[in-house]
């Protein structure tokens, strides 16, 4: 005996012309997978002429004509040659659909209806008409009409004149609304959770209410899993339970984070970094929450711990409490190389700090954030060979908001505007007076699909006295350069410079920061493909003093791909003019994430 294994086209192969595009992928798929067998082989020839009559019909074709040519290959795979004239089209020439009930007022239901996209004059197509029956039922469900059915649904075809009239009828009777909502496998206050319940007992039943209170507990982080369950089993009236299942997160998470910055100091160094990051979402049954983070780098380590307190609303009004250490590097400071005439990067200015700050932040109806916060800071550095170390007492607010037409992180368009002031005095407890004020705007748009710009502007200013400009550290003063700034300058790297003499009689020259800041960029974006664009980009403007203002401008070019987590974008900027301190740069930006 032998043994052998065969394939489908070892039976039957098939030749198909006529038909091209959709129509040929329907007959297709009615004709089925080929045979396995002599049995299946004469059971699907036979059959072929009914299944392909079948697919015609459901694409709008019932005058078809078909023509089969079998050819006997013996022991060989047996060849079916099918030739199909699909002749003339039945084209829709009447389309009538009713709702009657509370769904007829329902907007929803008019947006729906006005977005779709059959017309009298199209061809034919039961998959159409199935889909159209299908969202109407779907969306029926979706805003709680549980009792609806269809008095009518119907394709007439008239063979004759190649015309059809689709009717469908739809009765959804009264609307369900939303009953109690209980919440289980949970620790908190129950009254912490009620805040969070988007919309009153009785509202209008809507999956988009449950699935808004979904998203309102899972942007607290007390979570692991959480499961919104109407309860339409358990209706009474016409009001139906909510039940939310929760299941809490571990009480402690440790984040570990290894990388390095690149090429993103004046001298071009790799500066490894270690960050850990330990977080506990649930303190206490009142929701309380911590994050603490330590970062540590040869010359830049930082501390930073904040508590989270629910005041009003778990996420729309909080108070934070943050405690930090850091120290961190500004600028650019250089000596004059007198035997080469030039300045040489000697590093940059330091500064170490501690700070201890106390934040309202509340989301307003309005959908502005809004914060007003005190924070105590104290600063060390070292500025033309003088130690200072100031302290400040800074009373602030701010108001943002965010725009983006959709919701993913790649938005089509969008508009961010920040507004920020800052006050501190000596009176009460600060260095010097001064008061900051910070605006920020950022806007995206496409056109035509494939077509994209987005700009920017950030503009600031610290007022204050010409005797008080030493006094202001360095965390305070405004600095430009880097990929959110001009590209093709290091990070920080821009601003008013000072000179002056060191111990050793040579000059030095300091990049330490200007009393006011103003950077602007346009880009347009080009999309390839929808996971691919290409870039080009303007950036300009500098941080400045009013003795000395020097505006900057940069272009350059990037390709970015739209990944799952968001777009990784690699830039490479330009710098178009040099600098008394930096000559003409060039620098590799490579950025992650969302742009609003």
């Amino acid at each position: 005996m032998a043994t052998f294994s065969v394939r489908a086209d070892d039976w039957l192969t098939i030749d198909i012309k006529g038909v091209k595009g959709a129509l040929a992928t329907n007959v297709r798929a009615h004709l089925g997978s080929l045979p396995d067998s002599s049995v299946q082989r004469r059971a699907f020839i036979f059959n072929a002429e009914d299944n392909i009559e079948a697919a015609m019909h459901s694409m709008g074709y019932y005058h078809s004509k078909i023509t089969q040519d079998i050819v006997n290959n013996g022991d060989k795979p047996w060849r079916l040659n099918l030739t199909i004239d699909p002749g003339e089209p039945t084209l829709i020439s009447w389309i009538d659909i009713q709702v009657k009930g509370e769904m007829q007022t329902d907007p929803l239901f008019e947006q729906w209806l006005s977005q779709l996209k059959i017309r009298p004059g199209d061809r034919l197509n039961h998959g159409v008409y199935d889909d159209i029956k299908s969202q109407l039922l779907t969306l029926a469900l979706a805003r709680g009409y549980f009792d609806g059915k269809f008095d009518l649904a119907e394709i007439v075809v008239d063979r004759d004149f190649n015309t059809a009239k689709i009717a469908l009828y739809y009765n959804s009777g009264k609307r369900y609304h939303i009953g109690e909502v209980t919440f289980t496998g949970h620790t908190l206050e129950p009254e912490l959770l009620e805040q969070l319940v988007p919309f009153k007992l009785d509202a209008p039943y809507s999956t988009g209410n449950l699935g808004q209170l979904n998203r309102q507990l899972l942007d607290t982080g007390y979570f692991s899993n959480i499961k919104v369950l109407p309860l339409v089993e358990q209706v009474e009236g016409l009001q139906v339970p909510i039940r939310v299942e929760l299941s809490p997160r571990p009480d402690h998470s440790i984040e570990l984070g290894l990388g390095a910055d690149i090429g993103n100091t004046v001298d071009n160094s790799l500066e490894p970094r270690v960050r850990v990051t330990w977080r506990t979402p649930q303190i206490n049954k009142y929701g309380h929450s911590q994050e603490t983070s330590a970062e540590w780098s040869p010359d830049k380590p930082k501390f930073l711990t904040t508590y989270t307190i629910p005041l009003t609303h778990p996420l729309d009004d909080q108070l934070k409490l943050r405690i930090g250490m850091l120290r961190d590097k500004y600028g650019v400071t250089q000596v004059y190389d007198s035997e080469d005439r030039q300045f040489d990067n000697t590093g940059q200015l330091e500064s170490s700090k501690m700070l201890f700050a106390a934040i309202r932040q509340q989301r307003l109806q309005s959908k502005w954030l809004f914060n007003y916060s005190a924070e105590v800071m104290k600063e060390n550095y070292q500025q033309s060979g003088v130690d200072y170390d100031p302290r400040y007492v800074l009373f602030g607010t701010s108001l943002s908001k965010t725009t983006r037409g959709d919701n993913s992180l790649d938005p089509k368009s969008g508009f961010f505007q920040f507004y920020s002031l800052e006050y501190a005095d000596p009176s009460l407890g600060s260095e010097v007076r001064l008061a900051r004020l910070q605006t920020k705007f950022k806007w995206i748009d496409t056109f035509f699909d494939k077509h994209r710009i987005v700009s920017r502007l950030d503009m600031a200013a610290n007022l204050t006295s010409n005797n008080s400009l030493a006094d202001i550290p360095p965390s305070l003063r405004y600095f430009a350069g880097g990929d959110q700034s001009i590209r093709g300058y290091s990070y920080n790297e821009l601003g008013p410079s000072i000179d002056s003499i060191n111990d050793e009689g040579q000059v030095v020259r300091e990049v330490v920061g200007g009393r006011y800041l103003m950077v602007g960029s346009i880009e347009y974006q080009y999309y390839v493909t929808p996971s691919w664009r290409v870039a080009t980009f303007v950036d300009a403007g500098n941080a400045f003093d009013v003795n000395q203002v020097e505006l900057v401008t940069s272009v350059g070019a990037g390709i970015h791909w739209i990944s799952p987590i968001g777009p990784v974008k690699l830039d490479v900027g330009v710098g178009l003019k040099e600098t008394d301190t930096i000559s003409r740069p060039w620098r590799i930006h490579i950025t992650m994430g969302a742009e609003l």
